[in-house]
């Protein structure tokens, strides 16, 4: 069986930006027959993220994450329906799910590897298992849940930088529905803006490339700011820490401004800005939502529920075809989606 898939090409370097040279598409063979545990499956959707750019390193600098190899099949997480099985595990049309799912028209797959979708949960929205009702959802919960220290009644700001993204168009919900009373987002265009302040139910939305944006910071959050659910790092979040309340707290989730960047991660702070750490008594620090996987089953669950009543509003954006998902992730890094970015492979 002949089938289209992405390899990785070559690699942009730890300081340079991925371009689409770095990626190749080709076309491979498949076995014909399944070894035991093994299914075949049909690729339905990928999910392209800000963390693949550590994987394009030789070195991820993360211990949980490893690298792509040069000429090797790419692989983020994915969502196929089962066309043959060689397991008692899955039937003939389960739909599964993996973390590292290749980039790949269908796939041979071990069957420990996957986990079987329960499509109610998502009225049918399989996309929402990449999304909100899956990781992302996830760690906009979790990090809120666990480093955030939202008080419900305490009337607390919290202030969310790629708000108009996969996690951070979540995370700002998700702080209301937790009791956050005021809920500003930062976002790259006038567009994301609006749909933050009209769809999301944000109280103030800012674009970073407008002048001034401490200063428009500052009325936004005439009280200060509580709680920063940080998804970019550099200098918009030194402009947000300059604001933090005493005994305020950074929900470290991503810095996708220094991935192009030879850093360590977390990056470090500018002298100001640490410095207005230690006097605030701000805590920041890493949030890794693999930490908290006890938490995993009744968070899906809360997800579903608040997707399912309308709580939780769910955006996403749309690549068609596997060849479009290295151009999905190249957009996807420099801002081009509203919500997730989703590639669907196949119907």
């Amino acid at each position: 069986m002949k089938v289209k898939r992405f390899v990785l090409a070559s690699r942009p370097g730890s300081d340079g930006e991925p371009v689409a040279e770095n990626f190749r598409l080709e076309e491979a063979v498949l076995q014909e027959e399944l070894l035991d545990g093994q299914v075949l499956a049909r690729t339905l959707y990928l999910s392209v993220d800000p963390y693949l750019r550590c994987r394009m390193n030789e070195d991820t600098n993360a211990e949980y994450i490893k690298s792509w190899m040069i000429d090797k099949v790419l692989d983020s997480g994915g969502i196929g329906v089962i066309e043959e099985s060689g397991t008692s595990q899955f039937s003939v049309g389960d739909i599964v799910t993996s973390f590292n799912w290749p980039w790949q028209t269908r796939c041979i797959l071990d069957g420990k590897s996957l986990q079987k979708l329960d499509p109610s949960l998502v009225d049918g929205h399989l996309s929402h298992f990449l999304g909100a009702v899956g990781l992302t959802g996830l760690t906009a919960l979790i990090g809120v849940k666990e480093k955030g220290h939202v008080i419900p009644g305490a009337n607390q700001t919290m202030v969310v930088s790629g708000a108009a993204g996969a996690c951070g168009s979540l995370a700002g919900q998700i702080g209301r529905l937790l009791g956050c009373s005021h809920i500003v987002g930062i976002c790259g265009t006038d567009q994301k803006c609006s749909v933050l302040t009209s769809d999301l139910g944000f109280d103030c939305a800012l674009n970073y490339k407008d002048n001034n944006l401490a200063n428009k910071l500052k009325e936004c959050c005439s009280n200060g700011v509580d709680v920063y659910f940080d998804n970019v790092g550099g200098a918009i979040s030194d402009a947000v820490i300059s604001q933090m309340n005493q005994d305020g707290h950074i929900i470290l989730c991503g810095q996708i401004s220094q991935y192009n960047k030879d850093l360590p991660y977390p990056p470090p702070l500018n002298p100001q800005t640490e410095a207005v750490l230690k006097e605030r008594n701000i805590k920041r620090e890493r949030f890794l939502v693999l930490r908290y996987t006890d938490q995993f089953e009744s968070g899906i669950m809360e997800l579903s529920q608040w997707v399912k009543t309308g709580e939780l509003k769910v955006k996403e954006t749309f690549a068609h075809g596997l060849e479009e998902t290295a151009g999905a992730f190249l957009s996807m890094m420099t801002g081009g989606n509203i919500g997730k970015q989703i590639v669907q492979v196949s119907e």
